[in-house]
């Protein structure tokens, strides 16, 4: 699900696009999945995406960086400046918040 990066980390999600909220539903076969409300047209959804993992990981939306994915629901995002560390701590953060 993660992987370090020269310029910070690395995230593989697989979104379902058009959901009834934003929400991330957890960790499946070694990617993040995230559902979000936009429909997938014309990079709405990917920039939906960016701007709620960006909230959800309290980093800034700038931070954030599609780098394989824009028509596919298998994404990677690289997360400037997040060492992996940090990223795992965020992570472990979130599934105990939904998980509560």
């Amino acid at each position: 699900m993660l992987d370090s990066h020269p310029l910070g980390t690395v995230l593989s999600v697989r979104v379902s696009p058009g959901a009834k909220k934003n929400e991330i539903r957890g960790e499946q076969a070694g990617v993040l999945k995230v559902c979000i409300t936009t429909a997938p047209e014309k990079g709405k959804a990917n920039k939906t995406l960016a701007e709620f993992l960006a909230t959800q990981f309290d980093v800034r939306k700038s931070q954030v960086e599609l780098l394989s994915g824009e028509t596919n629901t298998q994404k990677k995002l690289l997360f400037h400046g997040v060492p992996l560390e940090e990223m795992t701590q965020k992570i472990s953060k979130i599934f105990e918040k939904n998980c509560s």
